[in-house]
């Protein structure tokens, strides 16, 4: 009885061990890139903003779409010149594709107050030298 408890909880316990991804998976990867490109914001830091949009990049501005990084770069200028960050943004969904290519994330926007003011998906791209970097991004406004 206790021979097969104890095999029970064993293969249990592996079974635990092999579902929760290394922190070198792509997932975790675009993750932790999301949350960096997000505290770029915070810290005011327009230049390392622009470290993570890529060359190619469409960000959707309402009915306006910016074209390449250098248009996302200089439009996004504006939210960058108070000392408080006008609004912030946190993954929630990442999935990455099975190639380990491609992912998108998605997650709340929320103004300097912490109200939920929109949603955004982004797709990020593995660049051949490992670096994530946004290739297209899209916030909707909440429903009221």
């Amino acid at each position: 009885m206790f021979g097969a408890l104890a095999l029970s909880v064993s293969l249990f316990g592996c079974a635990t061990q092999t579902m929760t991804p290394p922190a070198t998976e792509p997932r975790d990867q675009v993750i932790a890139t999301e949350r960096a490109f997000s505290r770029s914001m915070a810290e005011r830091d327009h230049q390392a903003f622009a470290s993570f949009i890529a060359d190619e990049a469409v960000f959707f501005a309402g009915p306006r779409v910016l074209r390449g990084k250098q248009e996302v770069v200089q439009a996004w200028a504006r939210y960058f010149t108070g000392p408080q960050a006008p609004f912030s943004w946190q993954p929630e969904t990442v999935e990455v594709l099975e190639s380990g290519g491609l992912a998108l994330s998605s997650g709340p926007v929320r103004d300097a107050d912490g109200k939920l003011i929109a949603t955004f998906t982004s797709i990020w791209r593995r660049e051949d030298s490992g670096v994530w970097r946004i290739v297209f991004d899209k916030g909707n406004e909440v429903c009221k």
